[in-house]
């Protein structure tokens, strides 16, 4: 199997990418830069392709700009593993500490777990985990009951898990680590590790999509949070089921 490496890099962010590059250098993996899009240099007016209803009603507050850019910067990546000759793809953000033996665990999980199209690598959270398969370096692969997991910042995805992805998220109704996981939403046969297989580097602790009082400022209230919470619900008896289908 031919993978390829991608990271998504903001070009302001050129420490990240000097660290990053080094650290894959040392282990002899040649990578792809994705400029990732600023979306705290653009105006909401500039905004393409969101459902700002659906957005809202699903996460129950308005989108960060840091969201948009993210979201549209993973879409860029999915698009230029496409035009590769490459079998898989694995994604990474700039924050993530590359590790010698990355390429070949990440290959022995999808030579464990052939039917899937999408396997998470790094998760904030792995509560509900149902495994069922384990990898020759120990890596044991599955679903989460319980979710979203959180992060988006490492992730392998087939060819044709991307040909599904790229247009049905087209339009962004969701961040995209919390669409990343909706298998029974877009089709695609996705699966998770129990215990991360990469780890984040120090640069990390700065998010650059939002602090904490970015999203409380944009949290919505009492009355207005109620349809969230039903569609949260409904989320909820979707993803379990999903996941027994496993």
């Amino acid at each position: 199997m031919r993978l390829g490496v991608y990271v998504i890099n903001l070009d302001r962010s050129v420490e990240r990418w000097n660290i990053i590059c080094s650290r894959a250098a040392k282990h002899g993996i040649d990578i792809v830069r994705v400029s990732a899009t600023d979306g705290r240099n653009l105006s909401q007016k500039e905004f393409r392709d969101v459902d700002w209803k659906g957005f809202a009603r699903h996460g129950g507050r308005a989108i960060l700009a840091g969201e948009y850019g993210c979201y549209r910067s993973h879409l860029r990546c999915l698009a230029s593993f496409l035009e590769s000759d490459f079998d898989a793809a694995l994604v990474m953000e700039d924050d993530i500490d590359v590790s010698g033996d990355l390429l070949d665990r990440t290959t022995a999980i999808l030579d464990v777990v052939p039917s899937a199209d999408l396997v998470k690598l790094f998760n904030h959270r792995s509560h509900g985990f149902l495994g069922i398969a384990i990898s020759d370096f120990g890596d044991e692969v599955g679903r989460c009951v319980h979710g979203p997991q959180g992060s988006a910042a490492c992730y392998v995805i087939t060819r044709r898990g991307a040909q599904i992805a790229l247009p049905f998220l087209q339009i962004m109704s969701f961040p995209f680590d919390v669409a990343l996981e909706r298998g029974w939403h877009h089709g695609l046969n996705v699966m998770s590790v129990r215990e991360n297989v990469v780890n984040l580097t120090s640069s990390s602790r700065i998010s650059l999509i939002g602090k904490r009082a970015d999203y409380n400022h944009v949290k919505f209230s009492g009355a207005k949070r109620l349809p969230t919470h039903l569609l949260r619900l409904a989320e909820y008896y979707r993803r379990i089921r999903y996941v027994l289908e496993i």
